[in-house]
């Protein structure tokens, strides 16, 4: 067995330099380094103690809450603004602390890989998960019962009510709990700070979660406003609609009452050809209103393995409902398509995804946008559940003329030949489609070392565009 004195003496071989000791943290840091410093050593205190008590080993405490957490600074630490702000007492700030423990110094847990003796196996009371791709100590929830409660039923059963959904670390995406296998028991569960929390509470802010298949979002923003959108005047004011709601709905909602009636969330359906600027209002619309819009290509989401796909989409609503994101979900008839029937076990689980993400959407307080290039694709069970629908329909030749004028760079004249009426009117073709052809001349006069567009790479380009949509070229 190894006693608490063991576990002190192989803390001095794994002890690191104290941040007060450490010139090289920037100052800004210095705060949120030094606290949680001290909270790793008043875990290291808090396991010891358990231990101690556990074995029946000398111990200055006669219970855990005597091991009393390190003061808070008055200033400086987002992860003490944090505790303060939110009232944490003794339980809630260790179970957080806990969660950081194996980013941060993950030897002090390296004492609770015992050995029972007795069983010849790991104690089962210490919960925590062995990886073989991690060294480390894995703290579970049962591990956090054990430091805390040990035996006490009654004050397990409190506990345990920190890892309900409805409490704010869950609700709020603080903590993260993650089933290693299905069968295995409830409190099994590993539990770690999210990574938007453990940037907040170390460098003071949180980083835009990175694109992944696990994380399958990301951010699209745009330097274009309100008058760089060229749109018929009636789907303007069907998307300054979006805009209205978003300012106003807590009007209604809160002050009027009609959240009793009126779910927080609005659902709208972008459709049209391609290149007519679903994206691109749906990023103009973030930016009126200062929130982020995060994009969702639904066509990549669609896992093969069964329930990843809820699984990876449940990550993006759990983080977007505290934001207040915008959702726009491209190549929206990936997943809402006419429905499938049910012939096979495939057909069954894609039916699954597909009443899982109506679900989320459902209930998802924001705007969600879904965008397709055709109406028609879209199942009608599914349409009747929009707030609205907005048509983009392909530009007018006025429109066309609009876009033409204003894609091109200042700093790039055209030569005197060109008549951008006369291209407008000949090319029914997309915005998309013009800021391509734009992008073509642009590359051509850079590489001749003249700022001058000239016809040639004009119709060059938009024959390269028509070329890729299967159309002749006149």
């Amino acid at each position: 067995m190894i006693t608490t004195a063991q576990t002190k003496e192989n803390d001095k071989e794994n002890k690191i330099a104290s941040p007060e000791k450490n010139s090289k943290i920037l100052p800004a840091l210095q705060p949120n380094a030094q606290l949680l410093y001290r909270e790793m050593q008043w875990i290291v205190k808090i396991v010891d103690t358990r231990l101690a008590l556990f074995f029946g080993d000398e111990c200055p405490y006669g219970d855990i809450c005597e091991v009393l957490p390190p003061e808070l600074p008055k200033t400086g630490s987002t992860y003490a603004d944090y505790i303060t702000q939110n009232h944490l007492g003794f339980v809630e700030r260790f179970v957080l602390a806990l969660s950081m423990a194996p980013h941060l110094q993950p030897e002090v847990l390296d004492r609770l890989y015992l050995k029972n003796s007795t069983y010849d196996k790991v104690f089962s009371q210490f919960g925590g998960w062995y990886d073989k791709g991690y060294t480390g100590f894995m703290p579970t929830v049962e591990t956090a019962f054990f430091l805390l409660a040990h035996h006490h039923f009654s004050m397990r059963f409190t506990l345990q009510q920190l890892f309900y959904s409805e409490h704010f670390f869950i609700k709020t995406g603080v903590l993260e709990l993650n089933s290693v296998f299905s069968h295995t028991p409830l409190w099994s569960q590993i539990f770690q700070i999210s990574q938007e929390y453990y940037d907040i509470f170390t460098i003071g802010y949180a980083r835009p979660p990175a694109f992944s298949t696990e994380f399958p979002a990301k951010r699209i923003h745009t330097k274009m406003y309100w008058e760089d959108l060229i749109l018929p005047s009636h789907v303007q004011r069907q998307v300054l609609e979006l805009k209205d709601w978003i300012d106003y709905s807590p009007v209604l909602l809160d002050h009027w009452g009609l959240g009793k009636k009126i779910n927080s969330g609005y659902k709208c359906l972008f459709y049209g050809p391609p290149g007519t600027g679903k994206t691109l209002t749906a990023c103009i619309l973030g930016k009126s209103v200062q929130r982020d819009v995060y994009r969702i290509d639904l066509s990549a989401v669609v896992s093969k393995y069964i329930g990843e796909t809820e699984k990876n989409l449940a990550k993006v609503f759990d983080r977007a409902e505290h934001k207040k994101w915008i959702l726009f979900f491209d190549e929206a008839d990936a997943l809402f398509g006419k429905r499938t029937e049910t012939k096979s076990s495939n057909d069954r689980y894609a039916n699954q995804e597909v009443a899982y993400l109506l679900q989320r959407i459902e209930e998802f307080p924001g705007l969600v946008i879904l965008a397709s290039n055709f109406k028609e694709h879209i199942d009608k069970a599914f349409f009747r559940r929009f707030q609205s629908a907005i048509y983009f329909p392909m530009p007018s030749t006025r429109e066309r003329l609009q876009l033409w004028k204003t894609s091109f760079s200042s700093k790039t004249p055209l030569e005197e030949m060109v008549n951008l009426k006369k291209i407008a009117e000949k090319h029914a073709i997309s915005g998309g489609t013009i800021i391509n052809v734009v992008r073509h001349c642009s590359v051509k006069a850079a590489k001749r070392k003249s700022p001058v567009i000239l016809l040639q790479d004009i119709e060059e380009g938009i024959k390269k565009e028509l070329q890729k949509e299967g159309i002749s070229f006149f």
